[in-house]
């Protein structure tokens, strides 16, 4: 069946070369896993062919494109290089890829910049940011002015998780891995998930910046079991606004967000999200080339398999194909 996907990678050569240049910071093995896969677009093509892909999203993964804490020069040299990259890409490719660019996060002024090169001489549709940039979780006051101008420009901010990081009061940032040998994605990608999206909340991001349409990954991660928690907590811990309820929340994610269902949604992980949102907010991902072709291929068997039995064939293919139209149709100018 014919499908759009909001979930898929790009893996600059130059980038990748970067990343193992300097794996004396472990950016060879990103977040623990063995290695950066190679990746170019006509392998991405016959990927998609297989599954009935018809349009790819691409964007960067983890660790991003601001490597070194501090090091913002760095961080807006490799973010421009991506970016136009993977414009490049997609002007070459026109039938088959679009693309969200990346942001240098967490140097603020740099990303101000990057915002409108992106989108007024690259073509982005949206925006990826990783769930923490640094330690720096998105609903940070510090970030404010960023998200505040993605709102300016009503786009699409797709958050993709990264490894847990902590940023001490000396500046200096930590990476924490509470299981050692056990990688980032099993895992923490999920809590990091959770992170941001508790932190969009608290700090009122999102009904702050009411532009922002918002695009998270793996069928919204470990958030639905707690929601309700976080409602109640919100009484006291919300410092600016009001208070969240889980009317308020579950309203919020109908209406602002989209879910992307890489990973293994089926046939248990849905029904919690299922709760807070209905079928017009999923969208599918793939999580190429992270996720290998062939398993990329049995999970979107899994998936046709799973929608189809729970929803039947017509909310099927929204799912695939028209809910993501529909939130990328929203982000033209």
């Amino acid at each position: 069946m014919e499908r759009i996907d909001v979930h898929a990678h790009c893996v600059p050569p130059s980038y990748r070369e970067y990343c193992l240049k300097n794996d004396f910071a472990g950016r060879g093995h990103p977040d623990g896993m063995p290695a950066i896969p190679e990746w170019d677009p006509e392998n991405h093509i016959v990927m998609m062919k297989d599954i009935g892909i018809t349009r790819s999203i691409l964007s960067m993964s983890s660790p991003g494109t601001h490597i070194f804490p501090g090091d913002d020069h760095q961080a807006r040299k490799l973010t421009r290089e991506v970016n136009e990259y993977m414009s490049e890409v997609c002007n070459q490719h026109k039938q088959y890829f679009q693309f969200f660019a990346s942001l240098p996060l967490p140097d603020v002024e740099g990303s101000l910049a990057e915002i409108d090169h992106a989108l007024d001489h690259l073509g982005a549709v949206g925006f990826q940011i990783l769930t923490n940039s640094h330690g720096i979780y998105p609903g940070d006051p510090r970030l404010s002015r960023v998200f505040d101008k993605l709102s300016e420009r009503q786009t699409i901010v797709f958050f993709h998780p990264t490894s847990c990081n902590i940023q001490r009061e000396t500046g200096s940032v930590e990476h924490v891995n509470p299981i050692a040998g056990v990688p980032s994605p099993l895992m923490e990608f999920m809590f990091d998930t959770t992170r941001a999206l508790t932190s969009l909340f608290m700090h009122g991001t999102i009904t702050r910046c009411t532009g922002i349409t918002f695009v998270i990954c793996h069928c919204g991660a470990t958030f639905p079991p707690i929601v309700a928690r976080i409602a109640e907590f919100s009484s006291f811990l919300v410092k600016d606004g009001e208070p969240f309820t889980i009317e308020t929340i579950k309203n919020l994610l109908q209406t602002r967000f989209y879910i992307d269902l890489a990973g293994i949604p089926f046939p248990d992980q849905i029904h919690g999200l299922l709760r807070l949102v209905d079928s017009s907010r999923l969208v599918y991902g793939s999580d190429y080339p992270f996720t290998p072709a062939p398993l990329a291929k049995s999970l979107a068997k899994r998936m046709d398999e799973g929608l189809n039995t729970n929803f039947g064939s017509d909310t099927h293919r929204r799912v695939l194909l028209t809910n993501a139209q529909t939130m990328l149709d929203k982000s033209l100018p």
